[in-house]
Order: structure tokens, then C-alpha cells, then sequence
């Protein structure tokens, strides 16, 4: 690996992907909507919304420049908004979907194009979540997004493999943040009764498993889903 774009990386669990990327030696491009502080060794910061037309190949134009090829694209970029499914509008499903779903397969497109222009290979990590599998109550579209995400990574695989590119999921479940036992305490006390390893993600286990998925300790996983969640998923429902 020598260069790679993440996108969403001006805090949380995108910034902790563009760190251990940064601890190894990459050179790292963060894209994201707002403002964002450089990381420490090679970095530059690209503001861009995966989810107008032209950011993507903006992104990647500007990583570039600064760096040449990209051989590593991290899809980190997510609206989570909370909202009842009777509540919901068009214009509320049209978000969603345009930034979860259309946006990363932007990035991916053109990150393809790139790499299959350059000979091949490379490398494509979707951030999911374990709501495409399991929703919570009022996200129905946010877990309706991730199951859409599961699904496309599966396709790319399918049809960017035969380019040596390979494209893989991660689906963190409850990710600490400064805030989270203060604004949803009794969401955090449930999660933690149901995981068996006692505790929340922290963002560094979802940059470790991005990490290994782009890293040639993968190099024959593609279309893969590797879920960071401490066991949450293995629990018996009876």
C-alpha cells in the first residue's frame, strides 16, 4: 500500500482509519464534507461531498496530485440520522441513499477506473454496519443503507476480480464517541448486557480490521464481510 483515500475522515471512526494508515507508512488523502486537521506524516485534507456529482473524481484528482496512483479507497462516509419509518419522506430516503449508497459506488467507479487504466490491483474497504443485518428502532433507513452497501460490495467484487481489485466490507457494531454514554445511556447498558466481549468497539478495532482488508495479509479475501462487533451477532435470540 502506498496511498489511500478515506473518506468521512474529519473525526470518529474515519479519522482512527486514516491514523493506522498513517502509522504505517501510507500517504493518506481525507475527504470529507467539512473541515478536517491534517494527520501527521503524509496527509492532505480534500473537502467533498461523495454525494454531488464530481466529487468522487475531484477526490481522486486531488490525491493525485499530491501523491500520485491511490491503491487503497476507505468508504467511510455515512449519514445516521434517527427517524420512524412513518415519518420518513422521500426526500429523507433520497438523502440517505445518495450519501451511503450512490456516493460510495461513485468513489468506487472512479477509484476502478483509475486502477484499471494504471494495469490493476487495489483495494476498496466499505464501512458498513451490523444494521444491514440487525436494524434499530428508527433507523430503518439507515439500516435499509447498509444492507444496500452489503449488497454492492458483493457486486464489485464480482465484476472489479477479474482487474485485481478487490473490494471487502466491514460492519462495525456500537462504536464508542465522547458523547454516546451521555446522549444514549440506556442504548449503551443494552449493548453491553448483549456483547460477549464486555464492551463497545472502540474506533481503532474498525481501523485495525480496515487495515488488514486493504493489506496484502488479504490479498485473496473479496467480497467478504467482516463483522467488528464483540460477539453482538452470535447471541441466541431464545
Amino acid at each position: 500500500m502506498n496511498v489511500a483515500v478515506v473518506t468521512g475522515a474529519s473525526r470518529g471512526i474515519g479519522r482512527a482509519i486514516a491514523q493506522r494508515f498513517v502509522n504505517a507508512g501510507v500517504a493518506v488523502v481525507l475527504a470529507q464534507r467539512g473541515e478536517a486537521e491534517p494527520l501527521g506524516g503524509r496527509t492532505v485534507c480534500v473537502r467533498a461531498d461523495v454525494a454531488e456529482d464530481g466529487a468522487a473524481a475531484a477526490i481522486f484528482a486531488a490525491a493525485e496530485d499530491a501523491f500520485g496512483p491511490v491503491d487503497v479507497l476507505v468508504n467511510n462516509v455515512a449519514d445516521q440520522t434517527v427517524k420512524a419509518l412513518l415519518a420518513l419522506t422521500l426526500d429523507d430516503w433520497d438523502a440517505m441513499l445518495r450519501t451511503n449508497v450512490a456516493g460510495a459506488a461513485a468513489c468506487i467507479a472512479e477509484f476502478a477506473r483509475r486502477r484499471i487504466a494504471a494495469g490493476g490491483g487495489g483495494a476498496v474497504v466499505n464501512v458498513g454496519s451490523i444494521e444491514g443485518v440487525q436494524p434499530a428502532q428508527g433507523h430503518v433507513h439507515y439500516a435499509a443503507s447498509k444492507a444496500a452497501l452489503a449488497q454492492l460490495t458483493r457486486g464489485a467484487a464480482l465484476e472489479l476480480g477479474r482487474h485485481g481489485i478487490r473490494v471487502n466490507l466491514v460492519a462495525p457494531g456500537l462504536v464508542w464517541s465522547p458523547t454516546l454514554e451521555r446522549d444514549w445511556p440506556d442504548g449503551v447498558e443494552r449493548w453491553l448486557a448483549r456483547a460477549p466481549l464486555g464492551r463497545l468497539a472502540r474506533p481503532e478495532d474498525v481501523a485495525d480490521a480496515c487495515f488488514f482488508l486493504a493489506s496484502d495479509a488479504a490479498s485473496f479475501v473479496t467480497g467478504a464481510e467482516l463483522r467488528v462487533d464483540g460477539g453482538v451477532l452470535a447471541q441466541s435470540a431464545f
